[in-house]
């Protein structure tokens, strides 16, 4: 691909296979997908050989192992730079979506905050209620851009998104106070 740089990294290859336990099976795959990692097929994926990642791994492993399963971590390199540039774009299309999905909920969260403002809402209640809501907000792309592994599109946008829900929540807080310290 012209223009992007080789990435050229090293990367683990896991395989899990959970024998009959479902809850096992679960649990595997949320962690996995949790890590960003790519299916290349059933119970077999990719991630960056990255510490934490490869931490993270290790800690399923034996999870798995311990509850009567089987893991297997292996450290690979792609054999070609097309293949690993293929793999990469894979990644950083799925954390994409995901920073998408952030920007498309912000406006329900903006929303909220001018629906309880045209009402005269601007409470305590209503504040504590908006901040929950921004915490889910800021953990969740928190999540993501911890497995944003190769600077996917959309982050800054994604950020900034995020940044102005927390905006509009101060200045909402703001109001709500003077409204109820003046009570």
């Amino acid at each position: 691909m012209e223009g992007r740089k080789s990435t050229t990294c090293a990367w683990l290859l896991i395989s899990v296979s959970s024998g009959s336990s479902s809850t096992l099976r679960v649990r595997a795959w949320r962690t996995l997908r949790a890590l960003g990692a790519v299916y290349v097929q059933n119970s077999v994926c990719l991630l960056p050989a990255r510490p934490q990642v490869g931490s993270a791994v290790r800690r399923l492993q034996e999870r798995i192992t311990r509850e009567g399963g089987e893991a297997r971590i292996m450290h690979i390199s792609l054999t070609t730079e097309s293949e690993e540039q293929e793999l990469v774009e894979r990644f950083s299309a799925e954390r994409a979506y995901e920073y998408r999905e952030v920007c498309e909920r912000t406006p329900q969260f903006l929303e909220e905050i001018a629906s309880e403002r045209r009402r005269g809402r601007a409470t305590y209640t209503e504040v504590e209620e908006s901040e929950a809501d921004l915490r889910r907000l800021q953990r969740w792309l928190e999540r993501i851009k911890s497995r944003d592994y190769f600077g996917a599109p959309g982050r800054d946008e994604a950020e900034a998104a995020v940044a102005a829900c927390a905006k509009l929540l101060a200045e909402f807080e703001a109001e709500a106070f003077a409204r109820e310290g003046s009570l």
